[in-house]
């Protein structure tokens, strides 16, 4: 019955969480508003915050798990990809920490974790799916179709050429200049809209693999030659705007998904990262489900954005399998 310590800082939130074998403890997360004056994470304030919120994150953490440090079996740490400052500084921390209780370090991939973060146990009658099953991992900086065949054989079959899913949502809300983080603005604003009001280029991409950086091009012309002939044309058309682009994003993942899931016989289906916040996409891969009785995961939102309890699950079976790093891996970028 290992209680493991898990430590999450790959961007701009930090993040401390215990889990005693599957089950979810405690999950502590601080965010960073210093970010949204730029309209977008800046790496150095980013690291200097974690700095600052690193040990008041896992102080409380521990004491709302109601644990004391030295009960802390291992410590798991998202060692990338990420930004490199942010993640020095989770890292840093977690082989100090380790080090001075001396118990093990067990490295995590945060991709991996993401997907993983399906098998976390919050209650007694939760079932994680079985494998195989294919998952949509969807965020700011990646977009992956991935077949699993177990905990860490992970197939990818499709991702992003270029711009991430998340990232094109993001950059869609910047041209509006809507504030940031766009996705949240842009799915709450487009609960408001009429989602087949426009109409924008999609890709034409062989296989499973995904590219956004047309749709982005599409929506900044459309934008570009309304606005010279009414400059207000954002402000009066926001909300169908947001529908529309949201749609377009959205259905384009959700396309190709249902392909690779039907090619491949798949009979559970799951969503990851932070982008499976999105409404549009929840609903969605549902509406997937029942069309084809699937059973459907989606994570609940606190399990979407960057959180310490997907890295401690991909940590605690690491652990079942002694799977435990050195002190002296660095971290990664990519």
């Amino acid at each position: 019955m290992p209680y493991i310590l898990s430590i999450e800082s790959s961007c701009d939130d930090t993040s401390a969480a215990v889990l005693c074998n599957d089950r979810l403890l405690s999950n502590v997360i601080a965010s960073q508003k210093v970010h949204e004056q730029y309209g977008g994470v800046v790496p150095e304030l980013a690291s200097r915050a974690h700095q600052h919120n690193i040990v008041p994150v896992v102080d409380c953490a521990l004491r709302d798990a109601g644990i004391d440090k030295r009960q802390i079996d291992a410590v798991a740490f998202t060692r990338g990809p990420g930004l490199l400052g942010s993640l020095l500084v989770g890292v840093s921390f977690a082989k100090s920490f380790a080090q001075a209780l001396n118990i093990p370090l067990i490295e995590v991939n945060h991709l991996q974790a993401h997907v993983l973060s399906h098998f976390i146990r919050t209650s007694d009658d939760y079932i994680p799916p079985q494998f195989p099953f294919m998952c949509l991992l969807v965020s700011g900086g990646h977009t992956q179709i991935i077949l699993l065949h177990s905990h860490f054989e992970m197939e990818i079959l499709g991702q992003t050429i270029d711009d991430a899913a998340g990232e094109a949502i993001d950059k869609a809300a910047k041209i509006m200049d809507l504030g940031y983080p766009g996705g949240p603005i842009i799915d709450r604003l487009a609960r408001e809209g009429n989602p087949d009001a426009f109409q924008f280029a999609t890709p034409q991409i062989q296989g499973y693999d995904y590219s956004f950086s047309g749709i982005k091009t599409s929506f900044l012309y459309f934008l570009r030659d309304r606005l010279v002939e009414d400059p207000d044309f954002i402000n009066q058309h926001k909300a169908d705007l947001c529908a529309s682009i949201q749609k377009c994003i959205m259905s384009f993942l959700l396309k190709k998904f249902e392909r690779a899931a039907l090619k491949h016989r798949i009979r559970q289906v799951a969503i990851a990262g932070g982008v499976s916040a999105n409404s549009y996409l929840r609903n969605g891969i549902a509406e997937l489900g029942r069309k084809h009785g699937w059973k459907v995961y989606t994570p609940t939102l606190q399990f979407c954005t960057d959180n310490a309890a997907m890295v401690g699950i991909a940590g605690y079976f690491k652990y079942l399998k002694g799977d435990f790093a050195d002190i002296s891996l660095p971290p990664y970028t990519r």
